[in-house]
């Protein structure tokens, strides 16, 4: 039997109600206990770093997550993370750039209802977190929520109630959990050699999702604010130009103090492409502008989290266009 650490941090899985509402109090033997099937499939020990709502969860907690996994790495065949669902996808991307060339599992899981109610999606998904973990196929970081299995990089949550909470953006799901064991859509080859493991985040990462009428000014503040932002623009991308050319002027002086700039859409799917209209085409010309593609939002983020403390300029732009865990195609 494989041996398994289930690592709890909080959640709505871990939630039970109190006069300011729902917050995290179930420990993790308790929540082994609704699932006594698990002593079939595995032998699990557990940990619990913290126990948070996982709106508070940030940069300082991935890192802890990470260290934990390179502790025990050789001791356990893989690990389940309990976590919130606000912020897993976040999590989970971090985790793809914190952990790389995994042979065990790193699987992220969580519930949009208590454990500890009659009607939860909590005991399924647990159940097939823990089989998908123990499975001889997996490898690397994966989300597994109602039955689906999906990459670290590519998972987002786009429904706050119903049971099927998290979609696979711009990539397939790898499998389908049937009956307790994983049905592949996509076999992934196991990586070869030892796993890397990284140990800093830069959290200086800022999002401006643009609105019609924004004032250019918002620069004022990120030129000192911020090491890297990432522009969430229309459609394919571009930057808006009301007349006077303030944004463009913005953004060219904050490309010249030597931060990065990244564009995404706000648009779920399919990517954006600076190159299809002129507003987008021009950012060409302000200097070394980054563009996320079919990134996920929260893969940006994490990716420019983690290059961040180690790379810039030209090795930055380079290292962002590599791949991790299927994270731009």
């Amino acid at each position: 039997m494989k041996r398994i650490l289930l690592i709890a941090t909080g959640g709505t899985i871990a939630s039970k109600p109190t006069a300011n509402g729902l917050a995290p109090s179930v420990t993790p033997e308790e929540l082994l206990s609704y699932v006594p099937e698990l002593r079939d499939i595995c032998i699990v020990e557990a940990v619990q770093p913290f126990n948070l709502d996982s709106t508070n969860i940030h940069p300082a907690r991935w890192l802890e997550l990470a260290r934990i996994i390179e502790e025990g790495y050789e001791k356990y065949d893989g690990f389940v993370v309990v976590h919130g669902t606000d912020t897993m996808a976040y999590t989970a991307a971090a985790l793809s750039y914190l952990v790389q060339n995994s042979r065990k599992p790193i699987v992220l899981t969580g519930s949009q209802k208590s454990v500890y109610l009659r009607d939860t999606d909590a005991r399924r998904n647990l159940t097939d977190a823990f089989s998908f973990c123990a499975d001889d196929g997996a490898s690397g970081v994966h989300l597994v929520f109602d039955g689906n299995v999906i990459l670290g990089t590519r998972a987002k949550k786009t429904r706050t109630r119903s049971y099927n909470a998290f979609s696979s953006i711009d990539y397939p799901d790898i499998a389908l959990m049937r009956d307790g064991k994983p049905f592949y859509y996509i076999k992934e080859e196991k990586p070869q050699g030892a796993p890397k493991f990284y140990h800093a985040l830069d959290g200086g990462v800022f999002v401006l999702k643009l609105i019609p009428g924004l004032d250019a000014s918002i620069f004022d503040w990120l030129d000192e604010k911020c090491s890297a932002l990432v522009v969430e623009s229309f459609g394919m991308g571009g930057l808006p130009d009301y007349g006077d050319g303030a944004f463009a002027e913005q953004l060219k002086r904050f490309l010249a103090l030597g931060k990065t700039a990244v564009f995404t859409t706000q648009v779920e799917r399919e990517g954006s492409a600076l190159d299809r209209y002129e507003v987008g085409r021009k950012l060409r010309s302000l200097g070394r502008v980054l563009e996320a593609r079919s990134m996920t939002l929260e893969a940006t983020v994490a990716k420019l989290m983690w290059l961040l403390p180690f790379a810039k300029g030209e090795a930055l732009e380079r290292l962002f266009y590599e791949p991790v865990g299927k994270d731009i195609l």
